[in-house]
C-alpha cells in the first residue's frame, strides 16, 4: 500500500516530534516513529532535520518558545514570578522537557531569546553579573526540579488525600511515626494541595535573592 503524500516542513516535523515526546517521552522519539506518525519514509525527514540531535534541538527550542518572556515593564521580582509560573505550566504540558531543556549544545533562537530576557530582567533590577548568575541557576533548578517532581507523582493532585490514605494502610504506622503524623495532620487535611508548595518555595527564593541584592547594592 503506497504511503499518502504529505507536505513536510521543518515546523510540521517538529510539531509532531513534540507531540510524540509528550505521549511517550524522549525515548519514544525516533526517526522511524516520527516518520510513521507523519506518514512518510524516514529518509524524507532528513531534508528538514539531519539527525535526531537536530530534532531534540528543535523541540527544546519549541518548548522555550511557549514560555512567557519576563515582562520588561514589571519589577524584577514580579517579572521572574510570572516567568516561573509560565515555565511551570509549559513543563506540565511537556513532562519530558525539564530533563533536557539545558542539554543542547546548539540552542535555538527561542532558547537564546528566553535566556537573554531573564538575564536582562536581573541586570535591570540591579543584580551584578555574579549574583545574576546565581539567581538564574537557583530559580531554574527550583522550577525544573518542581516540574520533575510533579510529573513523577503516582497520583493526580486532586486525588492526594485518597492516595495518601491508601498508602498509610500499606505499612506499619509504628515504624514510620513521623510520616504518619505529617500525613494525617497536614497532607490529608482539607484544602491541602501539593501544587501550592510551588509558590511558597518560589517566594522563599525570591526573598533570599532580594536580601542578597540589598547587601551588594551601594
Amino acid at each position: 500500500m503506497a504511503q499518502r503524500q504529505v507536505r513536510l516542513t521543518r515546523a510540521r516535523v517538529l510539531e509532531e516530534a513534540v507531540a510524540l515526546a509528550d505521549e511517550g517521552g524522549v525515548a519514544a522519539l525516533t526517526i522511524r516513529a516520527l516518520a510513521e506518525r507523519l506518514g512518510v519514509k524516514p529518509m524524507s525527514l532528513y531534508h528538514h532535520v539531519p539527525h535526531k540531535e537536530a530534532i531534540l534541538d528543535g523541540i527544546v527550542d519549541a518548548v522555550f518558545a511557549e514560555m512567557e518572556l519576563p515582562p520588561e515593564d514589571l519589577d524584577w521580582r514580579s517579572a521572574l514570578h510570572r516567568r516561573a509560573h509560565s515555565a511551570r505550566a509549559v513543563l506540565a504540558r511537556h513532562p519530558w522537557a525539564a530533563a533536557v531543556l539545558e542539554s543542547r549544545a546548539h540552542p535555538g533562537p527561542a532558547t537564546l531569546r528566553h535566556h537573554d530576557a531573564v538575564l536582562g530582567v536581573l541586570r535591570r533590577g540591579g543584580f551584578p553579573y555574579a549574583l545574576a548568575g546565581h539567581a538564574y541557576s537557583l530559580l531554574d533548578s527550583y522550577v525544573y526540579g518542581f516540574a520533575l517532581t510533579e510529573a513523577a507523582l503516582p497520583f493526580a493532585p486532586q486525588d492526594v488525600e485518597e492516595a495518601v490514605g491508601e498508602l498509610l494502610e500499606g505499612f506499619p504506622a509504628e515504624d514510620y511515626p513521623n510520616l504518619v503524623d505529617f500525613a494525617r495532620h497536614h497532607v490529608m487535611r482539607p484544602g491541602y494541595a501539593y501544587g501550592a508548595e510551588f509558590d511558597y518555595g518560589l517566594d522563599l527564593l525570591l526573598d533570599g535573592l532580594e536580601s542578597r541584592l540589598a547587601q551588594v547594592r551601594p
